[in-house]
Formats: C-alpha cells, structure tokens, sequence
C-alpha cells in the first residue's frame, strides 16, 4: 500500500533517532552542566581571592597597634599594600565609607577613571547588611569581568573600608576543554551510530522475520485449498499468541469450507436434479397424451391405420429424441471432453459455422484472411453457433438482424467479438449470465453460455460482454498462447 511504513523500516528508524536524540540530548546537557561548573569554580574562586585580599589587608592594617587607621596614617599603610595585588595576582581598590577613592593597584588590565567611581547605590545597599557582598556584571575593551563590593570589618566589627575587587575570568581554558570534549564525545557518538545501524537492521529484521512469516501464510490462506499449520519457534508471547488464534481460525476455517462444500454439492445435485426433471418431464407429458390416444385407436373400424401409426411413432421418436438431447446436453456441462488441439484456420472455422445459419445477416471482417490458432475445431464451432444463435435470437421481429464478428490478431493475442443489434441483457441479468441453468428466453436450457465459458476457460482464454439496452450487446474472446 502506498504511504504505508512497514514496522521492520518503523523499529530501524525508531533506534537510529533514538540514539541520535540521546546524543543531542547528552551534548546540550553536557554543555550547560560544563558552564554552570565553570560559573560555581569561578564564583568559589573569587571568594577565596577576596578572603585572602582581606586578610592580607587587616593584618597589614593591625600588625602595628602604635599606629592606626586613620585618615592621617592612609599614606603609611597605602605603601604596605602595594606587594598584595603581586603577591596574590589581583587588583582591587579601597574606598571609605563614603565612596571616596583611597587606593587602586596598577594593573594594566584595570581600568582606573572607572574604578575610581562608586555608585550611590552600592554604598546605600552596603550599610544597610554589612556582611553583604554585592556582585556586578560589567564589561570592557578587556571583556567581561566581575565586579565584588564588600566591607572590611574590625575587631568590634565595625566597618571601616570599602574593597572594590574586579575578577576576569580566563575563559579560554574552560572552552579549549569543552571543545575537546565535545569532538571526542561526538566520535564516541559517531562509532555507536554505525554500531547502531547495523544493530537496529538486523534486530529490525529478527522481531519481524516471525510477523512476515505469519503475514505469507495468511496471504496464502484459502477457503478452498489446503492451508499449513504455522509453526513459529519465538519466545516473543504476542507472535506466539497470534501464530496460535491463526492456527485457530484455520481449523474453523476449514470446518466451515466443509460445510459450504457439502451444501453447495447438496444444492448443485438439487438443482441439477430438478432441471433433469423437469426437462425430461416436457417430451413425457406428449408421449402419454399420443400413447393414451392410441390405445382408444379401434384398428379394424379405423381408416387410414398405417398413416396414424406412422404419425404416432414419429412423435415417440421426436420426443425420445430430445430426451436423449437433454441427457447429451446435461453430460456435455458436466464432463467437458479434454479438448484436441491442433494449429487451425481461425477465418475457415468462422466462415464454416456461419454457413449454418443461412443468413446474409451476419457478417465476418477479419485483419488477415488466414489466422493460425491452436484449437480444437469441434469446440469452437460449439462456441461460435452458441453465440450466433443467441445473437440472432436477441433481435426482436421487428428488427432486421445485423450481426458482425470480427476477428483480430495483435501479436500473440488473438480478438474476436460478436456484436448483436439486439434487445441487450438489463443490468439485473448480466452478472448471472455464464451461470449454469440461467437463461432468459422462454424455451432452452441456458447451458449454451456456460458450457462457451467452460471452452473458453480450457483454452486459458478470457469472454465478456458489453451490453446497452434495446441496443445490442459484444461479446469479446480473448486467446493468448
């Protein structure tokens, strides 16, 4: 069927974008857990920065208790910082409590008119939770940094300074390794792929291998023929279960084919008998009459005795005869004699059987005027004076008959086709018309038809007809070799 997708191509495609989605799956995962890694290092890492910072600045700032930290001493203690931002490898600033600059290391990555600004609302933010640390994003000609807001607190934790701590982070590590890791995963990836192809089309092959085998024997299950069991070795519980309603049903199958068989034999003797009967019931009914008036024949009163016996036996011997008919008709339909053919002017035959109806009506064109065709020469003038017969009785009295047979050879086909000018065959009739005991005249059999199409069929041939109403009907034969 079209647009229909086997389940074998569904499993196979089914595996493949499985495996391909759990990739992408995996990649996008991996990826963002990566980052989101990278971003808790890096965080971690600028708290421990900004600690050691801190610690490093208070102990600067309280090594000395002679001298304290006030605005006065802020050039004694700005020299003592300088060695941290070499010691720790990172720059930061001091800002007093109210946002004013007091120290910034230089670092040719900083940028110094920006640090030496702080925002109203960073110094409001940090009085109101002192051991708060405000963390924002910035960016410049550098890249992105981090910029840490935080409160130097003393000994009474009180606090006292303002440290402004920028932190870059070196991405380009971090991404160096999640390219590797990525291209390797992705060739892992890849190795898996083909393995699962080769996986899926054989494990694809091996759930249906015992579904297709079931499908075969199902398109092979006839109601007449003789169907095999099917004996599927599976473990799969689904196919065994089926395979087994399959097995089933071919044993109700078959009870029921034997049934219709019987019946239908029962039926056809039935129906044969009763057409027996009353076709040999017809010449007997006359036979009685002519006997019962002979015996009221007085012969020594009775003028002309020899004329009336002869006009008595002459209607036995006519009525006998039909019944022999009738008996040669009904063994003719039921054993068909096997056929002797023989390479045979087709055009010759023809023009001989036409020859019987002594009738100018019926006329003969043929492609060639000699066709050679393997048949049996009997039977086809059994065919052909069939079909005529019939032609010329569908034309009503009051039409002149026009009967044309036409014979046409294509190749290895041989075509020919009666066409009548008669009454036609109605719609209702037409698909009874090969069936035996059918007929639609008022006298006759209607054996002639069936016993054409059982010709026909022993020559591996075709017949049909087209047929329009009060207009005429073609029969067609169709021989091939």
């Amino acid at each position: 069927m079209k647009g229909k997708v086997s389940l074998r191509v569904r499993i196979f495609f089914s595996m493949i974008l499985l495996t391909i989605f759990s990739l992408l799956l995996i990649v996008v995962a991996t990826y963002f857990q990566y980052f989101a890694q990278n971003d808790d290092y890096n965080n971690r890492r600028l708290i421990r920065k900004e600690t050691q910072v801190k610690s490093h600045l208070k102990n600067i700032i309280t090594k000395d208790t002679t001298i304290k930290f006030v605005p006065k001493n802020y050039d004694y203690f700005l020299k003592e910082f300088n060695p941290i931002s070499t010691i720790h490898k990172v720059e930061f600033a001091l800002y007093s409590l109210d946002g004013k600059p007091l120290y910034y290391s230089y670092v040719d990555d900083f940028d110094e008119t920006e640090h030496l600004k702080i925002k109203d609302t960073i110094i409001k933010n940090l009085t109101k939770n002192q051991t708060s640390r405000i963390l924002e994003q910035n960016i410049n000609e550098k890249g992105e940094f981090q910029s840490s807001y935080s409160l130097l607190l003393g000994d009474d934790l009180k606090p006292y300074l303002i440290l402004y701590f920028p932190y870059f982070e070196d991405l380009s590590f971090s991404q160096t390794e999640l390219n590797i890791f990525l291209v390797r995963l992705l060739q892992v990836y890849s190795l898996m792929l083909i393995a699962t192809i080769f996986f899926a089309f054989f494990l694809s092959s091996f759930i249906t291998r015992p579904i297709e085998k079931l499908r075969s024997k199902i398109l092979k299950t006839g109601l007449l023929e003789k169907n095999n069991r099917i004996k599927i070795k599976t473990k799969t519980k689904e196919i065994e279960s089926l395979a087994r309603s399959y097995n089933k049903m071919l044993s109700e199958l078959e009870k029921s084919a034997e049934k219709l068989a019987k019946g239908q034999r029962e039926q056809a003797w039935q129906e044969m008998a009763k057409q027996v009967a009353h076709e040999i019931k017809n010449p007997l009914t006359p036979m009685r009459l002519t006997i019962q008036s002979f015996q009221q024949f007085n012969v020594p009163n009775e003028k002309n005795y020899q004329k009336k016996l002869e006009s008595f036996l002459k209607t036995l011997i006519e009525q006998i005869d039909t019944m022999s008919m009738v008996a040669n008709t009904f063994s003719d339909f039921a054993t068909m004699p096997k056929p002797k053919i023989k390479d045979q002017d087709i055009v010759e035959i023809t023009n001989s059987a036409v020859q019987i109806f002594k009738s100018s009506n019926v006329k003969i064109k043929s492609t060639k005027k000699k066709i050679i065709w393997p048949i049996d020469r009997t039977q086809w003038i059994r065919v052909l004076t069939n079909l005529i017969q019939n032609a010329i009785q569908a034309v009503p009295e009051n039409r002149t008959p026009k009967i044309n047979v036409d014979i046409l050879l294509e190749k290895n086909k041989l075509k020919m086709n009666i066409e009548d000018n008669g009454t036609g065959i109605v719609k209702k009739d037409q698909l009874k018309i090969f069936e035996p005991k059918f007929t639609t005249k008022s006298a006759g059999m209607g054996l002639g038809l069936a016993i054409v199409k059982n010709i026909i069929d022993s020559l591996n041939g075709s017949i049909s007809f087209k047929s329009e109403p009060n207009k005429g009907t073609k029969f067609s034969i169709i021989l091939k070799k």
